[in-house]
């Protein structure tokens, strides 16, 4: 809801309360541009409720900072004054970083959650001084000259607190107790931020991906460092006491048939594994996109064989899931995607199964439609998220040049 609206108006400040309906004001329209994509002017003041004085005022303000910019109305059949159209400012953007067990992906994003770029970097088990280092190379681009960098975010494949960006544990990448989001900013200069890659997955696409205008949602994502798990819970992220909700990685499955167990007591990232999918494909190591294609393309019976077996193994963890938290929407992401392509009818029958029919009955399960993308908008959220609720209190590029 659009901060001091009244009834009668929608946009009544009162006193000393003026200025941080303003703020607030700002933070709506500029977080409306950024979930919906260009807009007009008429079509914000009829989405906020706000008088068209008032867009204007706060639109101009938004210019001035450089968070948004406006462009010639577009042709419409309607009487009168054409709206000119509200757009994100191409030259605002994010640095989105996801260290993996193989791979460092850096990604520059936009407001609207478009990615501009992405590159990995193969590097084993990086730390966070070889990660920090890649960072404030990647700054120094000249695909980032003339650009004003919000923030950087970091999706790391582990437990990270709440508040102050501290890894507590990434088992995969050896790192414990790392205050990677200050580390960045002292070495940058820009104010960084770190979250667990899966919940920041799920946020992506529940902002611009499959989970749009879905209240409740369970992602969950499978990398090279194993498994994570993001809950959307009536709208918002559910992170728990810490931050550490949605470990479902971490679970030992029940697993029905005993020939389907691969690692003796093993957890669900033990069984359901990406490091096997590779090795029967005689890859090294392959990117999502290059990981996707060759399942795609393989005929080989042992691929078919181990995508089926993985498929069994995960349904249940889903079902137990789906019993728990009843979600509307289980949205599967990075090698995940592919053991559920392999046979979605099947799939959904898997997870039926371990359900009780009342909690399954209005379930969809859908691969994650940001693809390799994903981590890259999900970290870019988490970089913009203070530019997002209160712009008014950043600095503008006319303050930074004096």
């Amino acid at each position: 809801m659009i901060s001091g609206q009244d009834p009668a108006d929608g946009e009544r400040m009162r006193g000393s309360n003026s200025d941080r309906v303003r703020r607030d004001n700002l933070a709506a329209v500029l977080d409306l541009v950024h979930r919906t994509g260009p807009l007009s002017r008429a079509g914000i003041t009829r989405a906020t409720g706000l008088s068209r004085s008032t867009v204007a005022a706060l639109i101009a303000e938004l210019t001035g900072m450089g968070l948004v910019a406006e462009s010639g109305p577009q042709g419409t059949a309607r009487v009168g004054r054409p709206s000119p159209v509200v757009h994100p400012d191409p030259d605002c953007v994010a640095i989105a970083v996801n260290p993996e067990l193989d791979a460092i992906t850096l990604g520059v994003v936009g407001l609207g959650g478009e990615v501009r770029s992405r590159r990995r970097i193969e590097i084993a088990r990086p730390g966070t001084a070889r990660t920090v280092e890649v960072v404030a190379a990647e700054l120094g681009s000249a695909e980032l000259d003339g650009k004003r960098i919000a923030g950087i975010g970091v999706a790391v494949p582990g437990l990270v607190r709440d508040g102050d960006g501290v890894v507590r544990w990434a088992p995969h990448l050896g790192w414990r107790e790392e205050p990677i989001a200050a580390e960045l900013t002292r070495a940058t200069g820009h104010p960084a931020f770190a979250g667990n890659d899966a919940t920041l997955g799920a946020l992506a696409e529940h902002l611009f991906g499959a989970g749009v205008g879905v209240p409740d949602l369970v992602y969950l994502n499978g990398g090279a460092s194993g498994i994570g798990g993001g809950i959307i819970a009536g709208g918002s992220p559910l992170g728990g006491t810490g931050g550490y909700a949605g470990e479902f990685g971490r679970n030992r499955p029940a697993i029905r048939d005993p020939a389907d167990r691969a690692v003796p007591d093993g957890t669900l990232e033990d069984e359901v594994n990406r490091a096997r999918l590779l090795e029967l494909l005689g890859l090294g190591s392959a990117d999502q996109l290059a990981l996707s294609g060759a399942l795609a393309d393989s005929a080989d019976p042992r691929v078919r064989a181990e995508l089926a077996r993985q498929a069994r193994v995960l349904g249940g963890a889903v079902g137990a899931a789906v019993n728990v938290l009843n979600p509307r929407l289980v949205v599967l992401g990075g090698f995940l995607a592919d053991v559920l392509g392999a046979d979605p009818a099947r799939f959904a029958d898997l997870v039926a199964e371990q359900c009780s029919a009342p909690a399954f009955e209005e379930v969809r399960i859908v691969p994650a439609a940001l693809g390799a993308d994903l981590l890259m908008i999900g970290a870019g959220q988490l970089a913009l998220h203070h530019l997002l609720t209160d712009p008014a209190a950043i600095r503008t590029p006319a303050a930074e040049a004096e």
